[in-house]
């Protein structure tokens, strides 16, 4: 328990491991060279190994190139003469370092090759093998880097090691012989917190008794404790429900009741698509025509879409100043909303390269959800322009407006639509509703009357923590003492020997 509140506090402000966020990893990569185009991305898929699922056009060791990812693989293809990108060397790979962080070559060493997972990896296990390289930058900062795709996965710090294991790698018990045997973590986790609160109630229950001792009427039971019993029981009184619920909420993280892993409405794949992504509707690439079309800004990566069966490029540009790890609010929001804010961006027709300036229409964007749905039907549906209780997202990251559209199956499941690229960013059915309320609210006290006040909701979640942690060092305390004395019994009856 003092574990857990200490580090719980101080994940508030740290965040969740180290973990290469996607705008410093688009601000870093130089302007596409659409002139250096020479396939279309159809002819790039016929030459790719793994078909394709999401396709992108991005830059690749400094030139244009397509990248295909789907259930069945990846492949990276150059979009200038259509070879297959191939596992790259060292220098190579120290070569991505240096222009990834505007670097010199000779500030950038080899530490070694990851090839199972370390302390800093183990959320990129399908990555690996990993060149892990150190810089001499005084920051000690470290940075790994995919031979398969040419491209950095990870940079660390000695800022951001040293955060993860004061706050993240103790709170979810992140150390890496434990973590890499997943039934072993997942049980270590379960069963410490199902100790802690039978543990919890059991305070209670006791200090409840305790406190009337036989003696309701003139309320003498807490005089029963003087010292730092007294203030064990009287903290535990005040404190002692938080602590329950806060390690109930952290068990329920772990999702350890079949419910919580309920699968609700099923969409087809690509429910707004209209259908698979279709390469062939995809032309060559006129650098002129497309300078025109992003009114003079230049566009660091291509992604293709379909989007109610017609197709579209999304085009990213540079955020501005992007942070390499900033603090990331994943912890703040449910595990249900997977939807992210795009950064600067803009969606283009693909058929008449002009921007799709406006949001997709709710009438189709419902006809698409209802065709991929079966039998189920739609009952209500609403656009919001604000965040609901189960749609959010401190620091405002998933996109908003949406399309939230409430379905009849069984689990009476409610399928959020990002209405500007038309796509589906949650979808959540009644247990993960209340998942959302025993899990996040209990824990995160995330309750729209604080959750998005500051410095309010830090106050009141700081210090709830601290008396929980209050109770938790002096029963630590006292529970040392008692051990100490049973020790000495024990050895006192069994003589000198």
């Amino acid at each position: 328990f003092i574990l857990w509140f200490v580090t719980g506090i101080a994940m508030i402000y740290v965040g969740g491991m180290p973990a290469l966020d996607g705008k410093a990893r688009l601000e870093r990569l130089p302007p596409l060279d659409l002139a250096a185009v020479r396939l279309t991305p159809a002819e790039a898929a016929a030459r790719a190994d793994s078909g394709f699922g999401q396709t992108r056009l991005t830059t690749i060791l400094g030139r244009p190139a397509y990248q295909f990812d789907s259930r069945y693989g990846s492949a990276t293809i150059f979009a200038d003469d259509g070879s297959a990108l191939a596992p790259i060397g060292i220098e190579d790979a120290k070569g991505v370092v240096a222009r990834f962080l505007n670097r010199q070559a000779k500030d950038i060493s080899l530490l070694g090759t990851v090839e199972r997972p370390d302390q800093w990896t183990l959320l990129l296990g399908r990555e690996l093998p990993l060149q892990k390289f150190v810089v001499a930058d005084g920051a000690g900062t470290e940075v790994y880097v995919s031979p398969e795709a040419a491209e950095v996965r990870l940079v660390t710090t000695r800022r951001t090691r040293a955060m993860a294991w004061i706050a993240t790698i103790p709170h979810w018990f992140y150390v890496t012989p434990l973590r890499v045997n997943q039934p072993a973590w997942y049980w270590t986790v379960v069963i410490a917190s199902g100790v802690g609160c039978v543990l919890a109630a059991l305070g209670i229950v006791v200090g409840i008794l305790q406190l009337f001792g036989g003696r309701p009427a003139r309320w003498l039971g807490l005089r029963r404790y003087s010292g730092g019993m007294w203030w064990h029981q009287a903290l535990g009184l005040v404190f002692g429900v938080f602590a329950l619920t806060w390690v109930f909420s952290g068990m329920l993280s772990m999702e350890p009741f079949q419910w919580t892993n309920a699968e609700g409405l099923r969409l087809s794949e690509q429910p707004l698509g209209g259908g698979p992504l279709a390469l062939d509707r995809f032309g060559p690439f006129d650098a002129a025509a497309w300078e025109h079309a992003l009114g003079g800004r230049t566009a660091k990566e291509i992604e293709f879409r379909r989007v109610a069966d017609h197709p579209y490029y999304l085009a990213r540009f540079s955020p501005a100043a992007a942070e390499l790890d900033p603090h990331r609010e994943r912890l703040h929001q449910p595990y249900q909303v997977g939807g992210r804010a795009e950064p600067e961006h803009l969606l283009i027709d693909a058929a008449t390269l002009t921007p799709h300036a406006e949001p997709f229409a709710t009438d189709t964007l419902l006809g698409l959800l209802g065709s991929a749905a079966g039998d189920a039907k739609i009952v209500e549906h609403a656009v919001l322009a604000n965040y609901d209780s189960y749609y959010y997202s401190r620091g405002r990251q998933a996109p908003l407006p949406v399309l939230r559209v409430k379905f009849d199956d069984p689990l009476q499941t409610w399928v959020y639509v990002d209405t500007e690229l038309g796509q589906v960013v949650a979808t959540i059915h009644r247990f993960n509703r209340l998942e959302r309320w025993l899990y996040n609210g209990l824990h995160s006290l995330d309750f729209g009357f604080w959750y998005d006040t500051r410095p309010l909701w830090d106050i009141v979640m700081i210090s709830l923590s601290l008396g929980a942690l209050a109770v938790s060092v002096i029963g630590l305390w006292f529970g040392v003492r008692r051990v100490k004395l049973d020790i000495a019994r024990l050895t006192r009856r069994r003589g000198p020997a």
